[in-house]
């Protein structure tokens, strides 16, 4: 491992595992829709902070990650757990391979998008980063893993600008899914939701940056929200947007 790499694991581990009370607000905030027995797809993994919470909820999690050194630190962290299984692949549209790009001192935002992405979070970021190293890895769909593994409850996505290529590879409803969404990029999350919309009668709300809180009051149908992305400033520069058809959380509000 380089010494870019260490440096890249330590600030992740920082992130996700180092926050005071993190571990407790992740768990508190899942339990309201992932419970025991649950299947919950992880889907660009990374180190596993919210797989752990699912873990501690009682769920089997499917979690998909293609670089190496989260690889390694997942398969050691969930080694003894019968719960978790790991696929060192990208999710995408299609099956076969593609080009991962790394990013070894902010693995946050390793990528199987391209130069238009790169470009884009750098003009955004106050400061530049690099991709200095690219894979060729397997890609799978989310169809494929419904098939070989059965249908989820719960579907995160956090695929750092790849949102829109892991949702053309579903045409099943999965009952709850959350995007990732980064505020230059809205264009393609708003592709993502009307592509959901077609498979089932969503409702949405979101979680800005790392807060696990919900903005709204009450769930939103997608069209309407959708409207709001196109014509409003959105006020936070990322976070997750929730899409539901469980009642008993849109109701819950």
């Amino acid at each position: 491992m380089s010494w870019a790499e260490r440096y890249g694991l330590w600030r992740s581990w920082l992130m996700y595992y180092g926050k005071p009370f993190n571990r407790r607000r992740l768990k508190g905030f899942y339990s309201g829709f992932i419970g025991k027995g649950d299947l919950v797809f992880d889907i660009g993994a990374h180190l596993g902070n919210r797989s752990e919470a699912w873990l501690a909820l009682g769920a089997r999690v499917i979690a998909a990650e293609p670089q190496p050194i989260c690889v390694q630190y997942l398969q050691k962290r969930f080694l003894s757990n019968e719960h978790f299984y790991l696929l060192k692949a990208v999710v995408g549209a299609e099956a076969g391979t593609t080009i991962f790009n790394i990013s070894a001192r902010s693995p946050t935002i390793s990528t199987a998008r391209q130069l238009d992405w790169q470009y884009s979070i750098n003009q955004y970021s106050w400061k530049p980063s690099t991709w200095d190293k690219q894979l060729q890895v397997q890609v799978v769909t989310l169809d494929m893993m419904i098939q070989d593994y059965g249908m989820p409850s719960f579907c995160k996505i956090d695929t750092e600008g790849f949102e829109w290529e892991v949702i053309q590879g579903l045409n099943h409803a999965i009952e709850t899914i959350s995007l990732e969404y980064l505020a230059f990029d809205l264009e393609r999350i708003i592709r993502c939701l009307k592509k959901l919309n077609t498979l089932g009668s969503y409702h949405c709300n979101f979680s800005p940056g790392e807060s696990q809180r919900w903005m709204y009051s009450q769930w939103v149908p997608v069209n309407e929200f959708t409207n709001i992305l196109e014509h409003s400033p959105f006020p936070h520069r990322f976070g997750d947007i929730y899409l539901t058809m469980n009642k008993n959380i849109i109701e819950s509000s």
